[in-house]
C-alpha cells in the first residue's frame, strides 16, 4: 500500500511562490504516475497536475498552466509541485495522489493512493 505525505504549504501574499513536496513511502515512486489536486472550501476537488512514470509527460489544468511546474525525483521517492505568481483564487488544500499508470490522468476517480493534503492559503 502507498502513502503519500504532503508539505510546503502556507500562507503567501499574492504574487509569491510555494513549492510542495509529496514523499513516497510503502512503494517506490518509479512505479506511478503522480498528481496533485486541490479542494476549496465548499468546493469539488479539482485537478492541477499530473507527471507520467517516466516525468516525459506534464498535465496542467488551465487555471495554473504557465505558473505550476510539476516534477519527479524518483531518488527521493519525491514529487514537487513548484507554485509561482500565486493568487487568492489558489487557496485551497492541496493533495498529491498515485496512480498506477504510466500516463498521467486528471480524473481524480483513476488514483489509487491519496495524501492528506497540505494548506495553501494567499493574501491579497
Amino acid at each position: 500500500q502507498v502513502q503519500l505525505v504532503e508539505s510546503g504549504g502556507g500562507l503567501v501574499q499574492a504574487g509569491a511562490s510555494l513549492r510542495l513536496s509529496c514523499v513516497v513511502s510503502g512503494r517506490t515512486s518509479s512505479r506511478y504516475a503522480m498528481g496533485w489536486f486541490r479542494q476549496a472550501p465548499g468546493k469539488e476537488r479539482r485537478f492541477v497536475a499530473a507527471i507520467s512514470r517516466n516525468s516525459v509527460t506534464t498535465l496542467y489544468s488551465d487555471s495554473v498552466k504557465g505558473r505550476f511546474t510539476i516534477a519527479r525525483d524518483d531518488a527521493k521517492n519525491t514529487v514537487y509541485l513548484q507554485m509561482n505568481s500565486l493568487q487568492p483564487e489558489d487557496k485551497a488544500k492541496y493533495y498529491c495522489a498515485a496512480d498506477e499508470q504510466i500516463m498521467p490522468r486528471s480524473s481524480d476517480r483513476r488514483y489509487d493512493g491519496w495524501g492528506r493534503g497540505t494548506q495553501v492559503t494567499v493574501s491579497s
